[in-house]
């Protein structure tokens, strides 16, 4: 039996109404302005994601979401096609947010250890996030019987990053200070590895504190250097 609210054709219905084009409030129809569509947006994006690390995925519908975020079902249909593209943009929506204060990997010129000890910390500080601790966890638990939902956390959360790491490792500049029989893939799946130790073991026991800036600077220069000393053409000594 499927979800209420989660076919994908859902029906039209001519009593509703866009409560994200017209407003939370029954205002009278008229063109909204851009801050408002944006914030309706970001407040629906932020109550799905809260929604969906309360409750679950499984246990989360559309038509939950709708109602605390003022808006119509359809229009999150229209908008994102179903729960599985809803949940996709508020992954990607906070992944993106993060790393904005990055410099691009593709065109930071800075000295390789100082791009790799900034994407680092930053790394490193988003998986030890209470929120990101609690996300992994659901997508595991939930895998099983949504497959579309750790399809959508993997392509639009480590996905990303792997694809990001990859074309940086690919620079020009870039690809000739590392092994030649190191391919940009498997670079990015090293330093990922790397930063991550043993972070995911981690999410079977009870949540811990999450590490200061202090803290985190230390991880990764020690796994940064791990990293780098196993693949660089003449790591230093």
């Amino acid at each position: 039996m499927s979800e209420p609210g989660l076919s994908d054709t859902p029906p039209i219905d001519p009593a509703d109404t866009d409560t994200m084009e017209l407003g939370c409030c029954g205002k009278p129809a008229g063109r909204p302005r851009a801050a408002d569509m944006e914030a309706r947006a970001e407040n629906l994006l932020h109550t799905a994601g809260r929604l969906f690390l309360d409750k679950g995925y499984g246990k989360v519908s559309l038509e939950m979401i709708a109602r605390e975020a003022h808006v119509a079902v359809r229009t999150i249909y229209v908008k994102f096609g179903g729960k599985s593209g809803l949940f996709n943009a508020v992954v990607e929506q906070k992944r993106a947010a993060y790393f904005s204060t990055m410099p691009a990997l593709q065109t930071d010129m800075r000295p390789l250890p100082i791009i790799l000890a900034e994407f680092g910390l930053l790394f490193m500080q988003l998986i030890t996030m209470p929120a990101a601790i609690r996300l992994n966890r659901m997508v595991i638990a939930e895998a099983a019987s949504h497959p579309e939902l750790a399809e959508t956390f993997y392509k639009v959360g480590p996905g990303q990053t792997r694809e990001m790491l990859s074309r940086f490792f690919s620079r020009p500049d870039i690809a000739p200070l590392f092994r030649a029989d190191l391919t940009p893939e498997l670079l990015s799946m090293h330093l990922l590895n790397c930063l991550l130790g043993d972070q995911m073991s981690r999410l079977l026991f009870l949540p811990q504190t999450q590490p200061d800036v202090a803290q985190l600077r230390k991880l990764v220069e020690v796994r940064l250097d791990l990293f780098l000393r196993a693949t660089l053409q003449h790591p230093t000594a």
